[in-house]
């Protein structure tokens, strides 16, 4: 089962840095993400970047067991 990392707002908006989540693509398992950690969760989803294993990713990127995917919220500061 691919594990779910969570940074900043997002693991904040979930209550957990990670989870495991069952998906065959980023998109299913974000969609199952966003139904287990509700609105507040969903709401920072646009403005977030996705990530499998260090590389970029989108909606129909492929996982296999024990891909990591993470959600990184955009970064503020100076």
């Amino acid at each position: 089962m691919p594990v779910l990392r969570l940074f900043g707002p997002a693991r904040e908006a979930a209550g957990a840095s990670f989870a495991e989540v069952p998906g065959d693509s980023v998109g299913e398992v974000v969609q199952e993400a966003t139904l287990r950690y509700g609105e507040s969760f969903s709401a920072l989803l646009p403005r977030c970047r996705l990530w499998v294993n260090g590389e970029p990713a989108g909606p129909e990127t492929p996982l296999a067991s024990g891909d990591e995917v993470a959600v990184l919220p955009p970064v503020s500061g100076g």
